[in-house]
């Protein structure tokens, strides 16, 4: 019996001062004996002195000294009941205090205060007084013996489910609580008949006869029981019901899952069907998530009413998830709720709606509600209205089967909490939905709807952009048509992302087409294009930073390619952009050797072109740097060899390839955008074009004219003699008349018909509107109104004047 403490108006019963000392040796044999121990045992002390101790007690607890001198000796004391035995053969209770008295070097002994306790409250209660304190304990308590059957319990056991006390006598716990997890109590029964150690806080949760639909958890505690002999009689032990906080620990819990699961993508179909996955089966067996469909298209919300006579309300199903097997279809099931109904009530109120049991009318609450598994009742409901930043996005309907405890309030308020949480998450989709479709609807205005069929190169262009809003960039890629047959390519990529970047893109496109109409060498257009974008930067024209980056033309890269095909020169320059790959015709692939300029805008060395001639048949690979850094392992050298490995498949076309190669390097969902452009190189054969070098002399003005008149005879273009003649004699006249150096006529037939005069001069010819009376100036004028277009570009040795007629004629 261990030691314990007593109340203050006990506490004199074992005042130290009033107890009585004994001594003994090490064996627990008397060695001193006082008076106040003569008075109080009745013994002299040549009737006590070298005998045990267990002589001076009743035979239940003499049999206990030696286990009491044991923990003296583990434990350095003991202190407990027992019950001692008068001379008269009287029993008297006392309170006994074991304390070591070793001296230095001497034998081992211990000292005993004994206190009488034979006036203290509560010694001698009678067993009907003990039945009153535990018969009304509000813990259960219950004994069993070594066969685990019932030989007694208390009355507030019998809430707990079973029956009355005396229905339980000789019954096992299976007996009386079919329902319970009898297996396992038992075990822990077992553990502690065989073991005695005690079992403090056992937790058991299942479903008891008494409450066969609600499921209990209640704390066990058991003791082990012995006789005098320290045999064990059974087990001791209690319950409590801790449902509350167990349900309270699954609140939290669910809690704590939903704040994991839920919104872990911008994508509103998926985000409904995380809150779905959640709840079920934990908290509801079915559930039902529908949203209004303008919520679904990145919209504001909107209830639309449907057009049926009865006003109905039609919602989107955007998440399902079901005990009795049904799962979500990605936001396509159509789901109309007639008006009036709970759902359209909690959609125009934002008010909650529950029903303990659904009536026969349960369709009216959901037209289309999900199997909730086995049971013939009619099940529990809830519908949630799906509320974030004071808007109603849609309802959320939870079910319970009828084997269940239907939802109460504080389900009611769980069930409003896991919603709320999901809304933020569904609007922040919705919103981001929004955004990201308006950035690819303005993204891919800016980019060419098609690429022109052009003489010089076959292209094909693939576009794949980032899955997040935050990976949404300023990728763009364009083919612009240059005068004499060529063409120029460009890819370019824009820092941050979201509408800023694109739009921030587009200015740039527009600024590259404008530079290039200018007919400038690569490095020269990308140069200017710097110069634009530092003074915008300067000017404060760049948009404010957002949470993805700086959106802005600052740090923005470009590849500028132009390639002519009569002669198979391609010349290109970069600012902070990869270089090309080359495919030639034998399957040979290699990097262009590119000087590297620094981005647009962030200053350093001038920008450098190079020049090769490319075989016909050759395939450029222009691509932005999304394309080779898909990887977690990226290298500028793994994702070159990545990209060729890519290149290697054969294809059946040029458009074919180049969706093969972005399939094999980029995810369908990339980090980063992605833009490939590859062109075919072409060559013009030497029958289309004529070159004629001229002197400068008047009388070459009528030699170039008939010069000019034979060739368009041997390509059909006779109908074109007149305008081209004209236009040859007006170039020809004014290089003679107002330029020097060498005089070059060069015709090219391609998709219109070139007309071309080289001269040495370096001034620019202007369009002049003479008046009447005038003799001259009229040249550039009859020019300009009698082709498609015309102008002037800069050559290292001086100038070209060019002109284009068209040829409507699709057998040309």
């Amino acid at each position: 019996m261990g030691s314990h403490d007593v109340g203050d108006g006990a506490r004199r019963w074992f005042d130290v001062a009033d107890a009585v000392p004994l001594l003994l040796d090490a064996r627990g044999v008397v060695t001193s004996w006082t008076r106040d121990a003569e008075r109080l045992f009745g013994y002299v002390a040549a009737e006590v002195v070298g005998k045990d101790l267990a002589g001076l007690l009743t035979v239940g607890d003499a049999a206990r000294v030696p286990d009491v001198l044991e923990l003296c000796r583990r434990s350095g004391g003991w202190a407990g009941l027992l019950s001692a035995r008068r001379k008269d053969q009287h029993p008297v209770p006392v309170m006994a205090r074991f304390t070591s008295a070793d001296e230095p070097g001497g034998p081992g002994h211990w000292l005993v205060l004994v206190n009488e306790m034979g006036g203290a409250h509560g010694w001698s209660m009678s067993r009907s007084v003990l039945e009153q304190m535990v018969a009304g304990s509000p813990i259960g308590i219950a004994i069993v013996d070594t066969d685990l059957r019932f030989v007694w319990s208390n009355e507030t056991l019998a809430q707990f489910g079973g029956g009355a006390p005396e229905s339980r006598l000789g019954l096992r716990l299976a007996d009386v609580q079919p329902g319970f997890d009898a297996e396992a109590v038992e075990a822990r029964m077992r553990q502690v008949l065989e073991t005695g150690e005690p079992v403090v806080g056992y937790e058991h949760v299942g479903r008891l006869r008494a409450a066969p639909f609600r499921e209990t958890a209640h704390m066990l505690s058991f003791t082990r029981l012995d006789d005098d002999r320290h045999r064990p009689m059974g087990v001791y032990y209690t319950v409590v019901d801790i449902t509350d906080r167990h349900r309270a620990r699954q609140r939290l819990a669910l809690l704590d899952r939903a704040g994991r699961h839920i919104g872990r993508s911008l994508d509103t179909a998926r985000t409904a069907q995380e809150l779905a996955e959640v709840v079920v089966p934990g908290f509801a067996d079915a559930v039902a998530v529908d949203l209004l469909e303008s919520v679904l298209r990145g919209a504001e919300p909107v209830v639309e009413r449907a057009e049926a006579p009865d006003g109905s309300v039609a919602l989107r199903r955007a998440g399902l998830r079901s005990a009795g097997g049904g799962v979500g279809d990605g936001g396509t099931a159509v789901v109309s709720h007639p008006a009036g109904s709970p759902a359209v009530g909690c959609l125009t109120t934002g008010l909650a709606w529950r029903a303990e049991r659904l009536g026969p009318d349960a369709a009216d609450v959901n037209p289309y509600l999900p199997p909730v598994g086995a049971g013939a009742g009619p099940p529990s409901a809830l519908i949630v209205p799906v509320r974030a930043r004071g808007a109603t996005l849609g309802v959320t309907t939870f079910l319970r089967r009828s084997t269940q405890e239907p939802f109460d309030e504080d389900d009611l308020t769980l069930a409003e909490d896991l919603v709320s949480r999901a809304a933020v998450c569904l609007d922040n989709a919705r919103r981001y939905t929004r955004e990201r479709d308006a950035a690819l609807v303005l993204q891919r205005s800016l980019l060419p709807h098609r690429l022109s069929e052009q003489e010089a190169v076959e292209v094909a262009a693939c576009y794949r952009p980032a899955d997040t809003l935050t990976g949404l960039g300023g990728d763009w890629y364009d083919l612009i048509p240059l005068s004499g047959a060529r063409v120029a390519l460009v890819v370019g990529e824009v820092q941050g992302h979201g509408i800023d970047a694109a739009a921030a893109m587009g200015r740039l496109r527009t600024a590259v087409r404008t530079l290039a109409a200018l007919e400038l060498p690569p490095d020269e257009v990308l140069a200017h294009l710097d110069d634009l974008v530092s003074r915008a930067q300067e000017d404060g024209e760049a948009p404010e930073e957002d949470d993805g980056g700086p959106a802005r033309a600052v740090g923005a890269g470009c590849l500028y390619v132009v390639y002519d095909p009569v002669d198979g020169r391609c010349a290109m320059a970069a600012a902070g952009h990869p270089a090309p790959a080359v495919v030639l015709p034998d399957g040979t692939i290699s990097f262009v050797d590119l000087p590297q300029g620094p981005p647009l805008g962030a200053g350093g060395p001038p920008f450098e072109s190079a020049e090769l001639v490319l075989p016909e048949g050759s395939t450029l690979a222009l691509h932005t740097d999304g394309l080779l850094s898909q990887s977690e392992q990226w290298t500028p050298e793994a994702g070159r060899e990545r990209l060729v490995r890519a290149l290697t498949a054969r294809a059946d076309s040029l458009d074919l390839r180049c969706r093969t190669v972005i399939d094999a390097l980029v995810p369908d969902r990339p980090r980063d955008d992605v833009a490939l452009l590859m062109a075919r190189t072409r060559r013009l054969s030497p029958d289309r074009v004529a070159q004629w070098e001229l002197p400068a002399d008047p009388a070459a003005v009528a030699e170039a004219r008939k010069a000019a008149a034979r060739r368009l005879a041997d390509w059909d273009l006779a109908e074109l003699a007149f305008t081209t003649e004209l236009v040859v004699s007006e170039l020809v006249t004014n290089a003679i008349r107002y330029a020097t150096g060498p005089i070059r006529l060069r015709l090219i037939r391609e998709r219109a018909l070139v007309c071309e005069v080289h001269d040495g001069g370096a001034t620019t010819p202007h369009v002049r509107h003479p008046r009447t009376t005038d003799e001259g100036g009229r040249g550039l004028l009859l020019v300009s109104q009698v082709t498609r277009r015309w102008g002037t570009r800069f050559v290292p040795d001086g100038k070209i004047i060019w002109a284009e007629q068209s040829l409507t004629d699709p057998e040309v």
